[in-house]
């Protein structure tokens, strides 16, 4: 929920000015836009996953920047491939995703976001979730690729309320919370303070919370320059 806008907030005005001065897409940024001149391409525009087929030939940009919506792809690998193929040479591409430690907690399906179809860390070998991919080594199988940066953001992050998975009993609350909220749905009751008190007690039983409905990050940034042919 807007999560390129509370990146931009942490970036800086140098990042912006040396990397999205030029042309820039914007992959699945919704209402979101990096830069007011960038180039939105969301679901209205057609399949990020084949996003080639939805742009004039032979169109490529100074910059493809995407936050958050790598991981909704069918195909990761295929569908980077395809983003990276819209840079320019000596262009670069922005990538953010959820960090799975941060973001999912050891849980998979996800249960903040049930269209996820993939993970990402960042360095480790190793990884709870079936569907992870290690996003360096990803990039760095780019044709061409040179990278610039990958590191974890998580300002804002409370790292006091994290959780590791879920328990018998953490499950047990997921089930409860679910059923209360369609309750209170179905009654027409919007009380944020009971929402919070809800959150808080299905935490309390073991039950991880999205600190991103918040200010919070829990992601990984990674920059990739193509170098020149």
């Amino acid at each position: 929920m807007f999560e390129a806008s509370k990146t931009q907030r942490v970036r800086g005005e140098r990042f912006s000015a040396k990397y999205f001065s030029g042309t820039v897409l914007d992959i699945g940024c919704g209402p979101d836009l990096v830069v007011p001149h960038a180039q939105p391409f969301d679901l209205y525009h057609g399949d990020a996953n084949r996003i080639v087929e939805f742009l004039p030939s032979e169109i490529q940009y100074d910059c493809v920047h995407s936050s958050h919506c790598l991981e909704h792809m069918r195909d990761v690998p295929n569908a980077l491939s395809q983003w990276w193929s819209l840079v320019k040479p000596g262009g670069y591409l922005v990538l953010v995703v959820p960090h799975e430690d941060l973001y999912e907690q050891g849980v998979w399906p996800s249960i903040f976001n049930a269209d996820h179809k993939a993970t990402f860390r960042l360095d480790g070998t190793e990884s709870w979730s079936p569907v992870s991919y290690e996003l360096k080594t990803l990039l760095e199988r780019l044709p061409g690729a040179e990278l610039i940066e990958a590191a974890i953001q998580d300002q804002g992050y409370d790292y006091s309320l994290h959780k590791n998975g879920l328990s018998t009993l953490a499950r047990a609350a997921l089930f409860i919370g679910r059923a209360n909220r369609s309750i209170m749905r179905r009654a027409g009751i919007d009380r944020p303070g009971l929402e919070r008190a809800l959150t808080m007690i299905e935490w309390r039983l073991g039950k991880p919370i999205d600190q991103t409905l918040g200010d919070a990050l829990a992601q990984i940034q990674a920059v990739v320059k193509k170098r020149p042919a």
